[in-house]
């Protein structure tokens, strides 16, 4: 199930926000990423957005908050954390929101794997999904 890269390193992997929801739901395939993640089969790469994202899952009542810290917790020992912070991640989020017509927090998600080479994406929004490039495999887990 896990690809390493050409040169036989690790393949960094975006995962976003509805990843997150799915593992914690119990969808297989994500707990299944998720180990591999563990394992140090390949790096996770997540967007500062999706931490955002998840937090206000938690104040809208989605998940219990003592769920919500442990996830972000995890997050943040697992993952490499990509911030908004550089005119080249903003640039590039903007070209995509206005590029595909995508809402910007997905524009932003999108971008942060990109920026940082991702070749798998696990998502569960199809706005992902208008991102057409070879070797870069969006992965619906809705689907």
């Amino acid at each position: 199930m896990f690809m390493k890269n050409l040169k036989g390193s690790e393949m960094k992997i975006g995962i976003d926000t509805g990843f997150f929801v799915e593992f914690l739901r119990g969808n297989e395939q994500a707990k299944n990423v998720w180990n591999g993640f563990l394992a140090d089969q390949n790096e996770a790469v997540c967007s500062a957005m999706s931490l955002f994202e998840i937090e206000k899952l938690g104040l809208r009542g989605m998940f219990e908050k003592i769920l919500i810290n442990q996830i972000i917790d995890r997050i943040l020992i697992v993952c490499k954390i990509v911030w908004f912070d550089n005119r080249a991640l903003i640039g590039l989020a903007a070209n995509m929101s206005h590029g595909l017509g995508i809402p910007a927090a997905d524009a932003i998600i999108l971008a942060s794997f990109i920026n940082q080479e991702c070749r798998e994406i696990y998502t569960t929004d199809k706005h992902l999904e208008a991102y057409k490039k070879k070797g870069v495999h969006i992965i619906n887990l809705k689907i």
